[in-house]
């Protein structure tokens, strides 16, 4: 499994590049604070949901601790999609982060 940390993808934001960000936590946990840009699916709705995805999209997948998002990711690169976890969550992430509903 492919994995980055929330300073690297911090980075790479910061140098203008587009990523393609996917949060896997539940509403209330997004809609208290998320990433700006990223594409919310639940962990629990992604099997129902993943067609909603790319796959030949690079997605970095978010949660808080890292633990979802390598449940996400590990399940995502079984059905064919370039995933990446972010290991340490959002709990490491020290970039912008926007309150309320995501897109």
């Amino acid at each position: 499994m492919k994995r980055i940390l929330a300073e690297q993808v911090e980075q790479r934001m910061e140098a203008g590049e587009a990523l393609h960000l996917l949060d896997v936590r539940e509403v209330t946990e997004v809609h208290e604070g998320h990433i700006p840009g990223i594409h919310h699916i639940p962990l629990g709705l992604l099997e129902f949901r993943m067609q909603e995805l790319n796959k030949n999209t690079p997605y970095i997948v978010v949660c808080r601790s890292g633990g979802r998002s390598g449940q996400a990711t590990a399940f995502l690169q079984e059905q064919g999609y370039d995933v990446t976890n972010m290991a340490d969550g959002m709990q490491a992430w020290q970039g912008i982060v926007k309150r309320g509903q995501t897109i």
